[in-house]
């Protein structure tokens, strides 16, 4: 939709969309709402709410939901020559390299993230409703 003046176009504009075609596995899909400002520099804002498929493999440069030695935490896989990372997306956050002893469990892959654009709405969410995920620093 334009943000700007109307078109002629705008005649030929869609009818709708259905918010479940962008689920592709409903059973495996779930929400979260993001805590913390590590994954900011992605567009994963604190109060974000984040749509997570546990059905699908991880692969380099995924935003997953990882739970490291028994804490969870929502940042980018990274895999290097050197080892896999838990990578933030915030300057002010180091990276994570997970080691060999860590116990790590890839939780799922976020596939997509809800901004709340009214200043009346932000924040202001149900605890209850869905887990928050803070970003571990």
């Amino acid at each position: 939709m334009r943000a700007g003046f109307p078109s002629p176009a705008d005649d030929h504009a869609e009818p709708g969309l259905d918010l479940n075609a962008l689920i592709e596995n409903r059973a495996s899909t779930f929400c979260a709402w993001a805590e913390g400002d590590s994954m900011q520099d992605l567009g994963i804002l604190d109060g974000d709410l984040m749509v997570i498929d546990r059905s699908l493999t991880a692969r380099h440069d995924d935003v997953v939901v990882a739970d490291l030695n028994g804490s969870f935490t929502v940042k980018r896989l990274v895999q290097k020559s050197n080892g896999s990372f838990l990578m933030p997306a915030n300057p002010d956050y180091p990276p994570i390299p997970i080691k060999p002893d860590d116990e790590v469990r890839i939780w799922g892959v976020v596939i997509r993230v809800v901004h709340d654009l009214r200043a009346s709405g932000r924040r202001k969410r149900s605890a209850a409703a869905t887990p928050a995920l803070r970003q571990k620093k």
